[in-house]
């Protein structure tokens, strides 16, 4: 039986931890589509930490409910706070705040890609992006192709404090 999950409710005043997955293929990173009435955008598969739970197997259980993957975590890429109300998306997010934290993942078997079965309520699919365009998509936060460069060549994670 799994924990039951936490509720990020826009009434909600406390802050929500999460974590999300570098999963590369290559010279691709896996990113997750997602559609709300603000648009389209992408993100990094992961989400919300249960309680009990460690970010490590907050990654592995949302990578699996999400896109059906088994991930091992290895280190740490950065951290990250969400303010919502600093940010574009103050309308709806006007009272979500949340912090990441982001790690390299391994994946030894990309063949159930897509066979999450408990995917998030606005997730419409995923695909694979070139690290050099990153900046070409809608995915946060900016210089993410820069901040994964540094992790993988030297091992340090990077706070990159409230961003988007």
């Amino acid at each position: 039986m799994s924990p039951p999950r936490r509720q990020s409710g826009s009434a909600s005043s406390g802050v929500r931890t999460a974590a999300r997955a570098v999963i590369l293929r290559g010279e691709e990173i896996l990113a997750v589509r997602i559609r709300t009435e603000e648009g389209e955008f992408l993100v990094l598969p992961g989400g919300g930490q249960n309680h009990g739970e460690t970010l490590r197997d907050t990654v592995r259980r949302e990578v699996h409910e999400e896109l059906g993957l088994r991930v091992e975590p290895l280190g740490l890429v950065y951290l990250r706070e969400y303010v919502g109300k600093n940010h574009a998306m103050h309308r709806i997010h006007g009272h979500f705040h949340q912090v990441e934290a982001v790690f390299h993942c391994r994946c030894d078997d990309l063949g159930p890609i897509g066979e999450g079965r408990e995917r998030d309520r606005r997730q419409v699919g995923f695909e694979w992006l070139p690290l050099a365009r990153l900046a070409d998509y809608p995915l946060s936060p900016k210089g993410l192709g820069d901040i994964i460069a540094k992790a993988l060549r030297d091992g340090s994670a990077t706070y990159l404090g409230d961003v988007h």
